[in-house]
């Protein structure tokens, strides 16, 4: 049914003079995928039971070990979630390590069990991957955190370059915002100014050990978190600067349990 000319006006300006407000949400027209703005407060928690009493607005968890009953649950109690998943490495572990040829797995990457994945062997990787953001989003999730994404970087057996880091990573973004999910870019701190407009936020490990902090602005200047954690610095030796930068920075432990400290 056609609406008259006067209603459709009002309704443009209405649409066109509302804001989303609070430090979780915001969305572009026609796209309502969810997009963390900086200082958002977050809890990564890959293993263990999973703690729904963290009072803060955003959870970071397992994709393949949390069901969509722990999704739902943290949904009412008003957080969004974070599906983790790995996608520049094979772990030999879960339900799906069958379905990778030899041929994409390549040396190991310092975790037991993890292998570093060929990303430019696309036409085998991407209906894997679109599978396993295909779990995230029928669990309920807001959005992914795709890790091992700087293979590039490291040895991983197969002559990649930053090129094909690029590529690769800018097909996980759009096999998740296909699915209405946001997706987080994580580490690959060189190539922040290529790949900040392709992803909704940021997930950082140990910037500030490495005095690296200051390369993700891009991210906070486009107003997108940076969900920021260090293991080995107590809070005294980040958090100041952290709050300056307006990163989303915590302390945990390596094992990413449920205890945390936060700036």
């Amino acid at each position: 049914m056609k609406r008259p000319l006067l209603l459709v006006a009002l309704l443009l300006m209405t649409a066109g003079c509302s804001t989303t407000s609070g430090s979780t949400s915001g969305s572009d027209a026609g796209d309502a995928r969810w997009r963390p703005r900086p200082g958002t407060a977050w809890q990564w928690q890959l293993t263990g039971r999973i703690d729904t009493s963290v009072d803060v607005p955003v959870y970071d968890v397992d994709g393949f070990d949390q069901s969509k009953a722990l999704v739902s649950a943290l949904h009412d109690k008003g957080r969004k979630v974070i599906c983790y998943l790995s996608t520049g490495a094979f772990e030999d572990w879960r339900p799906d390590a069958g379905r990778f040829p030899r041929s994409v797995i390549g040396r190991g990457n310092g975790w037991e069990g993890e292998r570093w994945l060929d990303i430019r062997a696309t036409d085998v990787l991407e209906p894997l991957m679109a599978r396993r953001l295909d779990m995230c989003r029928e669990k309920g999730f807001d959005a992914v955190e795709p890790d091992n994404m700087d293979g590039y970087k490291n040895r991983t057996g197969f002559p990649l370059t930053a090129a094909d880091q690029l590529r690769y990573n800018r097909l996980i973004a759009r096999l998740a915002h296909e699915r209405g999910m946001a997706v987080g870019l994580k580490n690959d701190l060189d190539q922040i100014p290529a790949l900040v407009g392709d992803f909704d936020f940021a997930v950082n490990e140990q910037c500030a050990q490495y005095d690296e902090c200051a390369d993700m602005t891009p991210f906070i200047k486009a107003d997108k978190a940076v969900f920021h954690v260090e293991y080995e610095l107590p809070t005294s030796r980040f958090c100041v600067e952290s709050r300056r930068l307006k990163l989303s920075s915590m302390l945990k432990k390596y094992e990413l349990g449920v205890w945390r400290e936060a700036c």
